[in-house]
């Protein structure tokens, strides 16, 4: 049996490869939502290093627990997931936002295996979710559905209008992400449109709550857990609070990093600022 402290070891190295991924298809274009990247990989990597029942070599498997990336903006992030888990190889990666490429910059379905959903539009991944939980509820398919959403998409009334409705169908094979970084392309989401107090929102419509450091690795892993074993007929929602750029202290402290365009050493300086950063997980213990 693996050990807790094993466990966190090999999600830590997940993330350290999912930043690194993420970083290296940025330099392909010269510009990216780097910031998302980083800040959500540590959830990424838990949610494909660990969570999601999957088979990298069949995408389309009827078993299998479907992740929707509603924030279709967040496509290189979830590549460099996709590659991690095994389902595009690494060799892929130069080809990010080229033409004829399976990583368009922003995601479409119909040309990435493992992308379940064309997102972009946003407030659209929760209601599509709520169908697909329906129909596995119908076809009697123990699978579960995962919503990835920005907070961005808490500005939108289908957003809402979804929650309803999946507390309403006791949903308890819907699980939905919400990625708190608190920046849209407008400036700060809170300023954009307020929506604290967040947790009492959810739960008031219904859902299962947690909110977590999403750069927390054993939080973010407790919390999956968590939310798939909670024995309650009603949908789950984990609210993730990231940083913007984790990992790379020049990006953690940009001002607007909603999409980032950095100067061209600039993009090795970061994959050299991640690859020193990796003793820390000797520092908490994670390696024998």
């Amino acid at each position: 049996m693996t050990s807790p402290v094993t466990a966190l070891a090999t999600l830590a190295q997940c993330a350290y490869r999912i930043r690194r991924y993420a970083l290296r298809m940025g330099e392909v274009q010269g510009q990216g939502y780097i910031g998302q990247a980083l800040g959500y990989a540590d959830v990424l990597a838990v949610a494909y290093g660990h969570a999601l029942k999957i088979k990298p070599d069949e995408p389309e498997w009827e078993g299998r627990d479907r992740f929707l990336l509603s924030h279709g903006h967040y496509a290189i992030a979830f590549y460099a997931a996709l590659i991690e888990a095994g389902v595009i190889p690494e060799s892929e990666l130069e080809t990010y936002g080229s033409d004829d490429s399976r990583l368009p910059m922003s995601g479409m379905a119909a040309y990435t295996p493992g992308m379940e959903i064309s997102g972009g539009s946003l407030g659209q991944g929760l209601p599509i979710a709520v169908g697909m939980a329906l129909g596995l509820k119908q076809k009697r398919n123990p699978a579960f559905i995962y919503n990835s959403m920005s907070d961005g998409e808490l500005d939108e009334g289908s957003t809402w209008e979804a929650a309803m409705s999946a507390a309403h169908h006791c949903l308890d094979n819907l699980i939905c992400l919400v990625d708190i970084n608190n920046q849209q392309a407008d400036g700060p989401s809170t300023k954009v449109l307020g929506f604290e107090p967040l947790a009492d929102k959810w739960e008031a419509f219904g859902w299962h709550v947690q909110r977590v450091d999403g750069n927390d690795l054993g939080a973010v892993l407790q919390a999956f857990d968590a939310a798939r074993a909670l024995a309650a007929a009603k949908p789950r929602v984990i609210l993730f609070n990231t940083l913007m750029g984790k990992g790379v202290p020049f990006l953690e402290s940009r001002e607007k990093n909603h999409f980032i365009r950095v100067d061209p050493p600039e993009w090795q300086q970061a994959i050299e600022i991640l690859d020193q950063s990796q003793p820390y997980m000797q520092a908490e213990g994670a390696t024998a």
